[in-house]
C-alpha cells in the first residue's frame, strides 16, 4: 500500500449500483475493498456514510461511534466468537464473555500476572532475542523478518516470560495459528478449519496439563524461574474466587493466542509504514540510537496508526441501540446486527485527530486504538508494547536495513490477515542469501 492514498471516491456509488441488482455481489465488493483498499474506502465512508449499513453487517467508521461500540459491552458483545474458542479449549474462555463474573474475575487475575513493572526486563529479553536473530542473518544480507525475527521473538517470549514454550516453537505456532484462524478468519464457517482448530486446542490443553504437573513437581524440588505460569500456580485465592486448575490452563492457553499472531502482525505493519517514508525512516534510525527508547517508540505508534494489525473489531448487537444519538449520524442498530467497528478508520477522523494524514510521532495516547478500547481492550498491553517496540528498534539499529523489491519485499499473508513472509535487506552491500 502506498504512503498516501488519495480518496478517489466512487466506492459507494458502485456499491449502490451493484446492490440494486445483486446484493451478494455488492457485499463481496465491500469485503474486497476492506481487504485491499480499506484506507480509501474508510475515508469515503467517514465523509458520506459514517455508519454504513449493509444487508449483512454494519461498518462504523467515526472515532466517537467506534469507541461507543467498543465501550458498550452489554450491547455490542463478542459472543459470536465464544463457541469456537470454547470448542478449541474445551471450556469457556473469559475473553469471549462480556461483563460476566468469570470475565471480571479472570481478566483481573491475568492483569495482575502480566504486571506492568515487567515491561523493562521483558524489553531487555526481547531485545536480546532479536539481536541474536539479526546477528545470525547479518552474513546473508537479508532476513525473513516474520519467521526469523518477529514470530521467533514472540515464541521465545511465550516460553521465557509466559512460561509456555510448547513442545517446540513450531508446534506452539501451529496451535495458535489454527485456533486463531477459526476464531477470527473463518468467516464462512469452513468445517475443515473448525476441525483443525479443535484438534490444535486439544493438543495444546493436553500439553498444558502435563506442563502443570511438571511445574508443580519442580516447584516442590526447589526454586523455579519466575514466569506468568509459575505466578498463577503459586497464587492463593479465597475459596469464593478460586479459579482452579482447568481455568488456569485455559487462561494460559489464551496468552499465545493473543500474542503470537498479533504481536508479529503489528511489527510487520510498523516496519513497512516507517520504511515507506524515507524521511521518517531516517528519523526513526536516529531515534533508535537514543538511550531513551521512548523517543523511538513514538515512531512505532504513529506507524501503526497508518496500518493497525486489527483494522476491524467485530461485535454482535444484542438489543436495539441508537448509535450516535443526538448527532446527524443517528442510526438505530437492530438487535442481531453484526457490527464491524473500524479502529483503522477512527484514528483518521479529523474531528478528533489533527491533520490525520500527516505522520506525526508523539500524538495523544488516548487517540490510539491499536489495542482496542473499553471492556475488551488488550489485557497484556504493557508487555505487548515493550516487545513490539523493542524488536522494531533493534531492527532499525542495524546498518542498511531496507525494503527489498518485489517479490521478496512484498508481505505475504495467510487468509489475507496473518503475515507469513516479509524479506528485508540488511547491511550496505546488498548481498543476498
Amino acid at each position: 500500500m502506498s504512503v498516501v492514498e488519495a480518496t478517489t471516491g466512487g466506492h459507494l456509488e458502485r456499491y449502490d449500483a451493484v446492490l440494486a441488482r445483486d446484493p451478494m455481489s455488492a457485499l463481496a465488493l465491500v469485503r474486497e475493498w476492506m481487504r485491499t483498499d480499506w484506507r480509501a474506502l474508510f475515508a469515503e465512508l467517514r465523509d458520506q456514510r459514517p455508519i454504513f449499513v449493509t444487508p449483512a453487517f454494519t461498518v462504523v467508521t467515526r472515532f466517537a461511534d467506534v469507541t461507543e461500540v467498543l465501550s458498550r459491552e452489554e450491547v455490542f458483545t463478542v459472543r459470536a466468537f465464544g463457541p469456537r474458542l470454547d470448542a478449541a479449549l474445551g471450556g469457556p474462555f473469559m475473553l469471549a464473555r462480556d461483563a460476566t463474573p468469570m470475565n471480571w474475575r479472570e481478566k483481573g487475575l491475568m492483569q495482575v500476572m502480566l504486571a506492568p513493572q515487567d515491561a523493562a526486563s521483558l524489553r531487555g529479553l526481547a531485545g536480546r532475542i532479536a539481536d541474536e536473530a539479526l546477528d545470525a542473518a547479518s552474513g546473508r544480507g537479508r532476513i525473513e523478518a516474520v519467521g526469523e525475527l518477529f514470530r521467533h521473538v514472540a515464541l521465545r517470549v511465550c516460553g521465557e516470560y509466559f512460561g509456555f514454550p510448547g513442545p517446540t516453537p513450531e508446534t506452539l505456532s501451529r496451535w495458535t495459528r489454527a485456533v486463531i484462524t477459526d476464531g477470527f478468519a473463518n468467516f464462512q464457517g469452513d468445517p475443515a478449519i473448525q476441525a483443525e482448530s479443535v484438534r490444535a486446542g486439544r493438543e495444546m490443553m493436553h500439553y498444558l496439563r502435563g506442563l502443570l504437573a511438571e511445574r508443580r513437581a519442580a516447584m516442590e524440588a526447589g526454586p523455579v524461574p519466575d514466569d506468568v505460569f509459575t505466578r498463577l500456580i503459586r497464587t492463593t485465592l479465597p475459596a469464593e474466587v478460586d479459579v482452579g486448575d482447568e481455568r488456569i490452563l485455559i487462561n494460559m492457553a489464551g496468552l499465545p493466542l493473543g500474542f503470537v499472531e498479533s504481536g508479529p502482525g503489528a511489527m510487520v505493519e510498523a516496519v513497512e509504514q516507517i520504511m515507506l517514508r524515507p524521511q521518517v525512516r531516517a528519523e526513526a534510525v536516529d531515534a533508535a540510537a537514543d538511550p531513551d527508547p521512548a523517543r523511538f517508540d513514538r515512531y512505532v505508534w504513529e506507524a501503526l496508526r497508518f496500518s493497525p494489525f486489527f483494522k476491524l473489531l467485530p461485535r454482535v448487537c444484542e438489543r436495539d441501540h441508537v448509535l450516535a444519538a443526538g448527532t446527524p449520524r443517528r442510526t438505530v442498530i437492530p438487535a442481531g446486527t453484526f457490527v464491524l467497528a473500524a479502529p483503522a478508520s477512527a484514528m483518521f477522523d479529523a474531528d478528533v485527530v489533527e491533520e490525520p494524514d500527516d505522520f506525526r510521532p508523539g500524538r495523544l495516547e488516548h487517540h490510539r486504538l491499536y489495542f482496542g478500547h473499553g471492556h475488551h481492550a488488550c489485557l497484556g498491553v504493557h508487555p505487548a508494547r515493550a516487545v513490539i517496540c523493542e524488536v522494531v528498534r533493534r531492527l532499525f539499529l542495524r546498518p542498511g536495513v531496507r525494503l527489498l523489491p518485489p517479490p521478496d519485499g512484498v508481505i505475504v499473508r495467510d487468509h489475507g490477515i496473518f503475515p507469513d513472509r516479509f524479506v528485508l535487506g540488511l547491511g550496505s552491500d546488498g548481498r543476498e542469501a
